[in-house]
């Protein structure tokens, strides 16, 4: 850690070093979350325009997420390797230049291989994005943790909604080309504060250990393989076809392989999954792991309602759903308080009750249930779904040492993204099934489950301390 990031935190504010760093992460990793969501609506144009197929054009995104998952295990040894500074700046380049590549992309072949490249840029951005900040804030009070989760998560609560209203304006406009295009000037501002904000890492004093390549080759498969499987359930018709079974049962036994490789080899492994073995970070997981099913079920089914029943277009949809950001992003602002209030444990289930209760009415909603009526109800998931993963990030880093937080992003970043392919899977299947008989029931059918996986997720936020997280976050550093 460097002496600048060593400064102490006050308890009014965060030291000027970490301020500087979570502004460079933040404007930096924008364009990745936004890219996350922005190419969705164009799949139409790409197909139509590059002369392929819905089922082939349809790798531009599973590419990217399977690559995507590859990259998460790599971000805690590029940093350990390289350092935290030079790995973001070489991560970025590498989004940015392959962003360039997409929009230069002549069929659909060569777009595919870029966005894969891109993807696999992006899966080292977003864990080294937190990392960094936390790392740059050290152990603090929890009121300033929650300040630091609250500023580098506004880019996530932003991304599913602008995403696809910036998409759509893009796309209406100029050409989906713009849609890469776009990244150029947003991460090469970020290049520059990155540069000239983020303080270079200290030389560490231990030896560095050798890279897990065994354990690397056992969980990157591993984990393309899981979510490889569970992208095919909704295309697949279920759980039953070789498409699924065949690349989820292989990648689950890689995975279980790397635990026990991982157990043995111990601090030294990939993933040091022995740090699970800490309460706090373990139930962060397992809340993480439950939270991305629900939240990303809902982005999934929410867009479809608009187009499918109420039979707008993909901008109209996308729009209609920006109360629904604009809740989140009020949550973001009051969740880390009310956190240090009332408890993680108490928060996280709250948000969780509240998000099932905005989807409610979709639940009875037809083609005529009144906009205002959903707009509201969409307000108050925006409420749940921006608060949700507060406590558990806040909690997450509470007993972990300063050198194992690269470690300790990697488990919450990799449960969340197999939690929330699993979350995606089973609407899909759900709505495909339901649908078959009428459009609106099948929806209204669909909404039910969801609200029955937003509340089964609550569950392991039980598990959470009872104590203040005062109490949970040491004010002193790592």
């Amino acid at each position: 850690m460097s002496a600048a990031s060593a400064q102490p935190a006050t308890a009014e504010r965060l030291p000027r070093a970490a301020v500087r760093t979570i502004s460079a992460v933040i404007v930096g990793g924008a364009a990745a979350i936004l890219d996350s969501t922005i190419v969705t609506i164009a799949l139409d144009h790409l197909s139509s325009d590059l002369d392929s197929t819905p089922a082939t054009i349809q790798w531009v995104v599973t590419a990217y997420l399977l690559a995507l998952a590859a990259a998460i295990p790599l971000s805690g040894w590029a940093q350990s390797t390289l350092g935290g500074k030079r790995s973001w700046m070489i991560t970025l380049t590498i989004f940015v230049v392959f962003s360039a590549a997409c929009a230069l992309a002549w069929n659909d072949t060569s777009l595919i291989v870029f966005r894969a490249l891109q993807g696999f840029g992006a899966g080292m951005i977003f864990p080294l994005m937190q990392t960094l900040a936390v790392q740059a804030v050290g152990k603090v009070s929890a009121k300033l943790m929650g300040t630091t989760i609250a500023a580098i998560s506004v880019p996530l609560a932003l991304g599913p909604i602008l995403g696809p209203v910036l998409g759509g304006i893009l796309l209406d406009t100029v050409g989906w080309r713009w849609l890469f295009l776009i990244n150029v000037p947003l991460v090469g501002i970020g290049l520059l504060m990155a540069w000239r904000m983020i303080a270079p890492d200290a030389p560490s004093a231990a030896p560095r250990a050798r890279v897990d390549l065994a354990g690397l080759a056992l969980l990157i498969p591993g984990l393309v393989g899981i979510v490889l499987g569970l992208s095919n359930v909704a295309s697949d018709g279920g759980f039953g076809h070789p498409d699924v079974l065949v690349p989820l049962g292989c990648g689950t036994a890689l995975v279980a392989g790397f635990v026990i490789w991982a157990v043995h080899r111990g601090h030294d492994a990939a993933v040091d999954v022995s740090l699970l073995s800490l309460r706090s970070l373990a139930t962060s997981s397992g809340v993480l792991f439950t939270a991305g099913a629900a939240l990303y079920a809902g982005m999934f089914l929410l867009p479809l309602y608009w187009q499918q029943v109420r039979g707008d277009s993909v901008l109209t949809a996308a729009l209609v759903l920006v109360p629904q950001g604009v809740g989140a992003l009020l949550a973001r602002v009051i969740a880390g308080k009310l956190a240090v209030r009332f408890g993680a444990r108490t928060l996280t289930i709250g948000a969780f009750a509240i998000t099932a209760l905005g989807t409610v009415p979709f639940a009875f909603a037809g083609t005529d249930a009144s906009g205002w009526l959903l707009g509201v109800a969409l307000f108050v998931r925006g409420l749940g779904v921006g608060a949700v993963i507060m406590a558990p990030m806040m909690v997450a880093y509470a007993d972990v040492q300063h050198d194992e937080m690269p470690h300790a992003t990697m488990l919450t970043r990799i449960t969340q993204q197999v939690g929330a392919s699993l979350g995606v899977a089973v609407i899909a299947v759900v709505l495909e099934n339901a649908v078959a008989g009428d459009v609106v029931t099948g929806f209204q059918t669909a909404f039910w489950w969801l609200i029955g996986i937003t509340l089964a997720a609550l569950i392991p936020a039980f598990a959470f301390r009872r104590e203040n997280l005062d109490d949970e976050v040491p004010a002193t550093k790592g």
